[in-house]
């Protein structure tokens, strides 16, 4: 895990440029902004520059950095995500998780994921206690690429901390961990698994709205570079491609089973940005209880990829927000 911890200093640095956004930007929109974010980014203190270009070049799996800069008057956590889009809750952590995240990749947005906004809250929702999103509080969020389903998924996901009162941990394992033999390892590199789209993603079904017609694509679990792969798994919303098929659904569980074997976690605290790469690392989080008094663990969440032309292709448009 590579880590970068601002000195006072660079964390003034960083504030004053947030600041300088949000009076330059009378409406804030992300959608808008991201547009000229990476250019902001240049602003940001040489070291956190040159700390994000290192991840970038290195492919560093995970990533934090820390002493970042939070409003004296931070709101309370609000009660789920459409409770922060009434208020505007946490806007100047979203311009910073903004500056911050474009000095790493591209950020973009999904329609169908909260609205298309391009930052979300990660926060427990009244009613979805136990429901297979992040909304979700009293039931382990499972192990899983984020947005499995899809080829422009992002090459990273970004949270940042605004408030974790009872240190819940953000789990993850790394594709290095997933230790099984060659003959396994060899269907896991074949196109025999199906992946489908997730909770978060509202109307992603076919008519008829059965689950075989679910939103999914077919591909490997493990892919890519023999000496460093990559990994693409949801241990919620993947099965195999070809129903019957036994080694593959075999081979599908023994992953699954090295993966949950391999579990570690990091706390984070208000301040830190975490980066975690989305084809070397799987990410979940621990379960806790909810307080639903203001108190909660609350994340801003930004997806980012590489190679921004990617979503400009497959929207057929220079949109970063996919349909």
């Amino acid at each position: 895990m590579r880590t970068l911890r601002l000195d006072d200093h660079e964390r003034d640095e960083v504030g004053a440029l947030v600041t300088r956004v949000l009076l330059e930007e009378e409406l804030w929109d992300p959608v808008t902004f991201a547009d000229r974010a990476a250019r902001v980014s240049q602003h940001l203190p040489v070291r956190m520059r040159e700390f994000l270009t290192e991840v970038r070049v290195s492919e560093a799996d995970i990533a934090v950095v820390s002493n970042l800069p939070l409003s004296e008057d931070l709101p309370p956590t609000p009660a789920g995500w459409e409770m922060a889009v009434k208020t505007g809750a946490g806007r100047a952590e979203e311009v910073l998780h903004m500056i911050c995240g474009a000095g790493l990749a591209e950020p973009f947005s999904w329609s169908d994921q909260q609205d298309g906004r391009m930052v979300h809250d990660v926060c427990p929702s009244p009613g979805e206690e136990r429901s297979l999103t992040s909304a979700s509080s009293e039931l382990t969020l499972a192990l899983h690429t984020e947005d499995v389903h899809h080829p422009c998924r992002g090459d990273y996901v970004s949270l940042f901390c605004l408030r974790n009162p009872d240190a819940v941990g953000t789990t993850y394992v790394r594709v290095g961990s997933i230790d099984v033999p060659d003959d396994v390892r060899a269907v896991l590199n074949e196109d025999r698994f199906r992946f489908f789209a997730d909770d978060s993603h509202v109307n992603v079904n076919l008519p008829g709205d059965q689950d075989s017609q679910r939103m999914s694509t077919v591909g490997p679990i493990v892919f890519g570079p023999s000496q460093q792969p990559y990994l693409r798994i949801d241990l919620d919303f993947t099965d195999v491609a070809t129903p019957g098929d036994d080694t593959a659904d075999a081979a599908m569980r023994r992953a699954f089973d090295s993966l949950r074997g391999s579990v570690e976690s990091v706390v984070l605290s208000p301040g830190d940005l975490i980066f975690l790469d989305n084809y070397q690392v799987v990410h979940g989080r621990a379960p806790f209880v909810p307080r639903y008094d203001g108190n909660d663990r609350w994340l801003k969440r930004v997806n980012l990829i590489r190679d921004v032309r990617r979503l400009f292709v497959e929207t057929r448009a220079r949109s970063r927000v996919l349909a």
